[in-house]
């Protein structure tokens, strides 16, 4: 398996708990790239983590702008 490099350059917060892991947004620099937004879950001290989905900053606000639509009826109670 190859190697692979990731650096968390800013934690955004913590969106869920999932057992000991958290699932948290993150910008994260992957193999010296430029930082994304990633939303995946991660061990306490994030030497392991889940699968998950990395966005550039044109997808996040997509998917913000695509949740901020979303009709009244169609919401979901927290």
């Amino acid at each position: 398996m190859a190697e692979f490099k990731y650096e968390i350059t800013k934690e955004l917060g913590v969106i869920g708990e999932s057992g000991s892991y958290s699932i948290e947004l993150n910008m994260v620099s992957w193999n010296d790239r430029p930082p994304k937004y990633d939303i995946r879950s991660w061990s306490p001290d994030h030497s392991r983590m889940g699968k998950g989905i990395s966005l550039t900053e044109e997808e996040m606000q997509r998917l913000v702008e695509l949740f901020n639509a979303r009709d009244e009826e169609d919401e979901f109670d927290v």
